[in-house]
């Protein structure tokens, strides 16, 4: 698959971690006159990520939008993206391409067992699976006339169980099945499930602070001493390779160490 096309490209959580890096690599890739769209809390940290993606490719445009994805409604997805394309000529660009970054580790200090507050569960749930699935109906509405490629950031932990990760991980196996079947329903869109693996991000490292599992704690805490963690520049540069290479079916898990 080749990427250097006339694309436009929407992120979430593109302010920090796995999310920025995709942000400045995947736009490196991209044709002059593509359109980014970013979506984040921090409206400093996407400044910086579109100033750094600027310096590097400065022949397309972005566009950044401060959000709490975690209350965020389809209507205000549907307004901010009215806003974003104002004056775009959707079927000019040769390709729509989203990432579904966005995404939080939820309370890794309790048991399965003590996962009790269901309003803490739909909050998390809102920000890591109802509001993906919001957004990327909006997606496919608004580019049908366009291929169109979807990457969601997925997890092992989404595939198999790790002790403390209850909400992370039903939260990844929900978001990854919507994805299969989206794959499984629109045969003209190519779908990836990507899991990054094992990120120096501040995810990983509220998990080796805080997970109640100290298998967990030590694991992170010895893979960071021995610098064995993965970098945010590593596993995007993976997921670029695998979308390039295309030897996946769309709707594959396909994971760093794959």
């Amino acid at each position: 698959m080749d990427l250097n096309k006339k694309t436009i490209f929407i992120l979430t959580g593109a302010s920090k971690g796995i999310g920025k890096t995709m942000a400045i690599e995947c736009c490196r890739l991209f044709k002059p006159k593509s359109l980014a769209i970013l979506f984040a809390r921090s409206a400093s940290g996407l400044e910086e990520t579109k100033k750094e993606i600027l310096a590097l490719n400065n022949d397309i445009t972005v566009k950044v939008f401060s959000l709490d994805l975690g209350e965020i409604s389809a209507k205000e997805y549907h307004e901010t993206l009215d806003d974003a394309l104002t004056g775009v000529e959707v079927n000019e660009f040769e390709r729509a391409f989203i990432v579904h970054n966005v995404g939080s580790v939820g309370d890794v200090t309790k048991s399965a067992k003590e996962l009790s507050d269901i309003d803490n569960w739909k909050k998390y749930f809102h920000l890591n699976v109802f509001g993906v699935c919001a957004l990327n109906a909006e997606f496919m509405k608004r580019f049908e006339d366009i291929p169109r490629l979807v990457v969601n950031i997925t997890s092992k932990v989404g595939i198999e169980p790790f002790p403390s990760m209850a909400e992370y991980g039903s939260g990844k196996a929900a978001r990854e099945m919507y994805f299969r079947v989206l794959a499984l329903e629109e045969k003209d869109v190519v779908v990836l499930n990507y899991s990054p693996g094992p990120v120096d991000t501040d995810m990983t490292i509220i998990l080796q602070n805080e997970s109640m599992s100290e298998e967990l704690r030590e694991g992170f805490r010895s893979s960071r001493e021995q610098k064995t963690i993965l970098t945010t520049q590593l596993t995007t540069a993976k997921c670029l390779a695998v979308i390039k290479e295309f030897k996946f079916k769309s709707g594959d898990h396909v994971d760093f160490y794959d």
